[in-house]
């Protein structure tokens, strides 16, 4: 297993996400080794469940689009089991509580160590709750990933003082998407993280174009893109894999 924080070992991290299953798995393997290829450091891969409540439009409708086809925990699971020893970037889990909860909590975190994953991302699990995951995260190995967001202010030094992995800083209020401008004083919050922690922090939230990725990686040990890929995937389907490789290689690029 891949340890998060390696990822930002050689400078700015580029950490891509896709929906598992969107539009097929097929295309989600493919895409796992494409990203790869193409730079990223870190790939978050979603779960797909039906009230993901952290996303916008873009990623809820990709969740439809791959329960639809036939998407399950298990089908991830094993999928990733499957590529284990040939991917080599730390590869997250992006879900929420329920699933977790529904599929048995130490069942879920046993099978992610057992198939390689190095993390999970649980947008719907508040700092102060975090006990009801992270005995088991600890025991499996498994980096619970804690988030930041603008309204977090005094609570930013102490969840970061817990942080594993990366500290996800949440660029924007609201839910995940494309945006023109991200107007939130990020330098104010990554200062806070730094001063708590030497675990990386990564932004997230509204990350679209090179030159908000520049923009954001030099207050930032590393970016989180999410909406602008997914959205390339829902534009081109099974067709994707080369317009995501060039997309995700122009980011890594500007970060660089």
């Amino acid at each position: 297993m891949t340890k998060l924080s390696d990822a930002f070992k050689n400078g700015k991290a580029f950490i891509g996400f896709v929906t598992g299953g969107d539009p097929d798995l097929e295309t989600t393997e493919k895409l796992l080794f494409a990203m790869e290829e193409a730079g990223a450091d870190i790939i978050e891969i979603g779960i797909p469940f039906s009230d993901p409540i952290a996303e916008g439009p873009v990623i809820q409708e990709a969740s439809l689009r791959a329960l639809n086809a036939g998407c399950t925990t298990d089908k991830l699971f094993d999928l990733v089991n499957k590529v284990k020893n040939d991917i080599h970037i730390p590869l997250v889990f992006m879900t929420y509580i329920n699933p977790i909860f529904t599929y048995g909590k130490e069942k879920f975190m046993s099978r992610c160590r057992e198939c390689g994953i190095s993390g999970v991302i649980v947008p719907d699990l508040p700092f102060e709750e975090k006990s009801e995951l992270a005995p088991f995260c600890k025991k499996y190995d498994i980096d619970l990933v804690s988030l930041i967001a603008p309204t977090s202010k005094e609570r930013i030094t102490e969840i970061s003082k817990e942080a594993e992995g990366f500290v996800y800083c949440v660029s924007s209020l609201g839910v995940t998407g494309v945006r023109s401008e991200i107007t939130t004083d990020i330098g104010a919050m990554t200062e806070l993280v730094r001063k708590a922690t030497d675990t990386p922090c990564a932004i997230g939230f509204g990350i679209s174009t090179p030159e908000q990725a520049k923009k954001m990686s030099e207050n930032a040990d590393g970016v989180i893109v999410g909406s602008a890929i997914v959205r390339i995937v829902a534009e081109y389907g099974v067709e994707c894999i080369p317009h995501v490789k060039d997309y995700v290689k122009s980011m890594k690029d500007a970060i660089s």
